[in-house]
């Protein structure tokens, strides 16, 4: 018996393999975050005799005193953030051109491309370690980051594409809180065993082990492409997906509404308050509230992706149910408020702030990514998310160069000093945050404004589907009436052909 495309076992065994494929590239991700201090410590380490030698690395601890002997880069804080930036610059200018490409060329093509440049990407981001030292190390390991970002934003918008049309009409938004989930997961390894495996093997073979997931993910794509295309087959949508693919043009962008705009300028001042505070949190953390423990940082810095993992599935199968994403989205946006105004002038521990965001964050990738698909037409959902993940990126590549403009160089400053420069990176996030809640606030006025779709639950969907239905049946059922009525006898109609007998006389 064939493996039945209509089932929700075939639908979900695609939603499996689909996850698979950012599994590895969001582990691989953060793990410049969880490593900063590798990356950041000094290459040389004084001799006994007071000189220094080059040929001895030396480690910063959280307390940002210094010993030989463990991995270290010896990046200054402006390059380690020019890791984050270079990623988030190169999606920017990337995304927009995939999105296209996936509506066009069709997601199979999508899926062996981007997955090969995250692959390609890791591999030179874990050989850039190998010249350490030298003047190489940084321009490697930046081609490698433009190249993972090439291939990583791209992927996530095959992914978001994938899950979109299976799941339309279906368990959509749950089925995007797993796809987050399971990236959040790779984060959330991450963050908890990186730093361990790094101990026990050393900087190069962690990264090396990070190109190991990224080709776990390359081999899902395969996978999730020989199924995609049978299941279209059976679904009889292969020529249907063919004809759309055809009809896909640059200027269909000038059909966007208001709503998607409004909806992707609040997904990107959402973000960038939480991914350049995870791409610095460890440090920040450790800095600020002194932690002995070397690991410490690293897990409350996590939790914010913990939090997404447990709770995404959850709250997007309820928000299937309830609908109200715009309200979501502003409600998630004005709780996320009081984190960085915590992390910026309170000594509260710090556990509290990155679960608090940890949860806005969940409420918020919920709420926005699976609305894009109801407010643009499903031949440029592609097109849709490439936007918004270029402008999402634009935004995070320009937070990360601000917070490192910030922070300056860190050697030689004093602890309140570097606490101050901390403190106005917090004032800066809360500022994106401040900005989204407008965005957000603007986004519900006009979805309401315009009787739209984004508040609605599944079961008003489902009784506006069938008025419009009801109200087509009529309007055609009239004008079948108006076509007959003059051969119809009695009644009214008896009046209308008395007046053509009338002027027929």
């Amino acid at each position: 018996m064939a493996f039945n495309a209509h089932s929700a076992v075939y639908r979900f065994t695609v939603l499996f393999f689909n996850c698979l494929l950012t599994f590895g590239t969001y582990f691989c991700f953060d793990m410049p975050s969880v490593l900063q201090t590798h990356f950041t410590c000094d290459v040389t380490c004084p001799d006994t005799n007071g000189t220094t030698s080059a040929t001895t690395t030396m480690s910063a601890s959280s307390n940002d005193s210094t010993m030989c002997g463990g991995d270290c880069l010896g990046m200054s804080d402006s390059q380690y953030n020019l890791l984050y930036a270079i990623y988030a610059w190169t999606n920017a200018v990337v995304v927009i051109g995939a999105g296209v490409l996936i509506d066009k060329l069709g997601i199979r093509v999508g899926l062996f491309l981007f997955s090969s440049l995250c692959l390609v990407g890791s591999i030179l981001f874990a050989v850039g370690a190998l010249f350490k030292g030298s003047a190489a190390l940084l321009p490697v390991m930046l081609l490698g980051r433009l190249l993972f970002g090439s291939g990583n934003g791209s992927l996530t918008i095959v992914q978001n594409k994938l899950t979109a049309f299976w799941f339309k009409d279906k368990e959509l938004a749950l089925a995007f809180g797993i796809t987050l989930a399971f990236s959040r997961l790779g984060s959330v390894l991450n963050f908890f065993l990186t730093e361990t495996f790094t101990d026990a093997f050393g900087l190069k073979w962690t990264l090396w082990g990070g190109c190991i997931l990224v080709g776990i993910g390359f081999a899902s794509a395969i996978v999730v492409s020989i199924l995609d295309k049978a299941g279209a087959e059976q679904l009889g949508q292969s020529d249907a997906i063919k004809e759309q693919s055809k009809r896909v043009r640059i200027r269909d962008v000038k059909d966007f509404t208001l709503s998607f705009w409004l909806l992707s300028l609040t997904i990107v001042f959402f973000y960038n308050g939480v991914f350049p505070f995870v791409a610095d949190a460890s440090k920040f953390i450790s800095t600020k509230y002194q932690f002995s423990n070397d690991k410490t940082p690293s897990y409350i810095a996590g939790a914010v992706y913990d939090c997404s993992m447990l709770l995404s599935p959850f709250l997007g199968g309820v928000i299937d149910i309830v609908g109200k994403r715009g309200y979501l989205a502003l409600l998630c946006a004005t709780l996320t408020i009081p984190v960085f105004g915590i992390l910026a002038f309170t000594s509260w521990y710090p556990l509290i702030a990155t679960l608090w965001l940890g949860i806005t964050y969940s409420f918020a990738a919920s709420s926005t990514w699976p609305s894009i698909p109801l407010v643009v037409k499903d031949s440029v959902v592609g097109t849709a998310m490439g936007i918004t993940t270029s402008m999402q990126m634009i935004g995070i590549g320009l937070c990360n160069v601000i917070v490192g403009a910030l922070l300056g160089d860190d050697k030689g400053v004093s602890q309140d000093e570097k606490l101050l420069r901390w403190k106005y990176v917090m004032i800066f996030l809360l500022g994106n945050t401040l900005a989204c809640v407008l965005c957000a606030f603007l986004l519900n006025l006009n979805d309401k404004r315009k009787k739209g779709i984004l508040n609605i639950s599944r079961s008003q969907k489902k009784e506006r589907e069938m008025q419009i239905r009801r109200d087509q049946y009529t309007s055609s059922t009239s004008s079948a009436d108006s076509e007959t009525d003059r051969l119809l006898p009695g009644g009214p109609r008896e009046g209308v052909q008395s007046d053509y007998r009338t002027i027929d006389s």
